[in-house]
């Protein structure tokens, strides 16, 4: 398979020449051709298809006016930081949010490249996945590279049933459906967790990170009700409330991930000082005004309160990647990330949101 895979990176498209001439063949071909990359589609009617189709649609309906691009070419552009820097979230035409015309673009090449045969349904899938609500294309993040497979060993610890795969044709998915699919996984986690802590000892700091709607509140909140249950003591510190002032991050141009962006100094005594069995206070923010209780110097705003965070065995940093930080890194005792595959994400964060 890689050996394919490599081989359908290197081939070079063919001419958009080859796409039917009149809209209404086109979108049947391509109908067709879709229902082998989204199993959803066949839940289409082909007159529901060419309705949502239409947002895609070139101006006069001439799809032979997309030019293709070379596939190593697509893939440098989509895994490209200033690709997406360039990104407008909500561009507009006249009272109307439109898609961006780099995402717009890419999606109406993948169509026109599986309808000319430019482009294969191997590595259309490979690389991208299609949103049907949408009706657009996005890149699909590959999570295990294989430097990332050599470092873990070059084989996973354990495999499984890939449940997940009943989720292809759905819309959306709640929580239940989630659970349920990634019941033996989600087993195996808690299990390997609870060895770990055996192992190291208590206080212990665990961190959990990953990318939006992976899952990560859910599992931790069934690893603080299966801890508890074994005996442990539990506490957590909300990462969100060493952020700085909105004003004094906007204005230095900080990352809101990166640590110039946190009371990173006060953040380490806390977790130096917890993991000694101590409570602590943290700095407090507030999201609405943008403002922490504490100022960059560290020190308490006149009128501010901070947040008593007291000891446990187990220590939960909430937040986004902490242990990316060379400063707080040896802090943490085991350290989580917790991925969902790219389609899985979206379907459910759309469920989370209507």
């Amino acid at each position: 398979m890689v050996g394919e895979m490599r081989r359908l990176e290197r081939a070079t498209p063919s001419s958009s020449s080859r796409v039917p001439a009149s809209p209404g063949a086109f979108s049947e071909a391509l109908f067709e051709r879709m229902k082998l990359v989204d199993p959803g589609v066949e839940d289409l009617e082909l007159y529901e298809f060419r309705y949502a189709l239409a947002s895609a649609t070139p101006a006069g309906g001439d799809w032979s006016s997309v030019i293709l691009e070379d596939p190593t070419v697509i893939e440098q552009r989509v895994t490209s930081r200033r690709f997406y820097a360039a990104l407008e979230v909500r561009p507009r035409e006249g009272d109307r949010i439109v898609l961006d015309e780099r995402v717009l673009n890419l999606t109406r090449m993948l169509l026109v490249g599986l309808v000319s045969g430019a482009y294969t349904i191997e590595w259309v899938k490979h690389h991208f996945y299609f949103d049907i609500r949408g009706f657009i294309f996005l890149h699909r993040n590959q999570y295990f590279t294989p430097e990332i497979v050599a470092h873990l060993g070059g084989k996973p610890y354990r495999t499984f049933e890939p449940g997940q795969v009943r989720f292809e044709r759905c819309q959306s998915i709640g929580y239940k459906e989630f659970a349920a699919a990634n019941a033996e996984l989600d087993g195996l986690f808690l299990d390997c967790v609870r060895r770990l802590i055996e192992v190291n000892g208590t206080p212990i700091i665990l961190a959990l990170a990953g990318p939006t709607a992976a899952g990560k509140t859910e599992i931790v909140e069934r690893l603080r009700t299966a801890l508890v249950a074994d005996g442990r003591s539990v506490t957590s510190i909300e990462m969100d409330n060493f952020l700085t002032d909105r004003d004094y991050r906007e204005e230095k141009g900080i990352h809101t991930l990166g640590r110039e962006a946190i009371h990173l100094g006060h953040f380490t005594r806390s977790l130096a000082e917890i993991r000694r069995g101590q409570a602590i206070q943290t700095p407090r923010y507030d999201f609405i005004s943008g403002e922490s209780s504490h100022d960059l110097q560290g020190n308490l705003k006149p009128g501010a309160a901070p947040i008593e965070v007291p000891p446990g065995d187990i220590v939960f940093i909430e937040g986004n990647f902490p242990f990316l930080m060379e400063e707080v890194a040896p802090q943490i005792g085991i350290k989580v990330v917790y991925l969902t595959d790219d389609p899985i994400r979206m379907k459910r964060k759309w469920k989370r949101d209507i």
